[in-house]
């Protein structure tokens, strides 16, 4: 039996399920369920944030996904709170769908949500690690060649 709870709690999958089990059953407890997922964000964001300040105080450069990243996060909460606002309105027509300011500032956090992805995206693709990485397996691919074809040649002389 304590064998199989160690076995348990060594794979961190599990722990972030138990966790995330028992922080949502007392969210539906408490009918907070909105409330937690926003508080959640927020640690999520700060979390990014001190990531980013850690990053520049060890490495002396900003890594712009980490920033990047809080910024999307920061994006889908206020989008979350305000899909719950428009839960409490009325649409009949899609000219009210234009209409509401509160549909348009959906349509401006959803576009720039999408922006930000992009953002992110290019900022992996030409980070220093990504290029470094993509040219060092160029490299070893190189490398992996030139080595066997000597293999192949030392092959051929002894069966000449």
């Amino acid at each position: 039996m304590k064998k199989t709870i160690l076995n348990f709690f060594s794979d961190k999958l599990y722990i972030e399920i138990s966790i995330a089990s028992v922080l949502f059953l007392i969210a539906l407890a408490t009918n907070m369920l909105m409330d937690f997922i926003i508080y959640m964000l927020y640690f999520i964001i700060f979390l990014e944030i001190v990531r980013a300040v850690v990053n520049y105080v060890r490495e002396e450069r900003v890594a712009l996904s980490l920033l990047v990243d809080a910024f999307i996060i920061l994006a889908l909460r206020e989008f979350i709170v305000n899909v719950v606002k428009v839960n409490k309105e009325e649409l009949s027509t899609i000219d009210e769908l234009f209409s509401s300011a509160v549909n348009l500032n959906l349509f401006v956090l959803a576009g720039v949500i999408v922006f930000l992805l992009g953002v992110r995206y290019l900022s992996v693709k030409t980070s220093q690690r990504y290029l470094f990485g993509k040219k060092e397996g160029r490299e070893e691919l190189e490398e992996r060649e030139i080595s066997e074809e000597k293999k192949e040649n030392i092959v051929d002389l002894t069966a000449k």
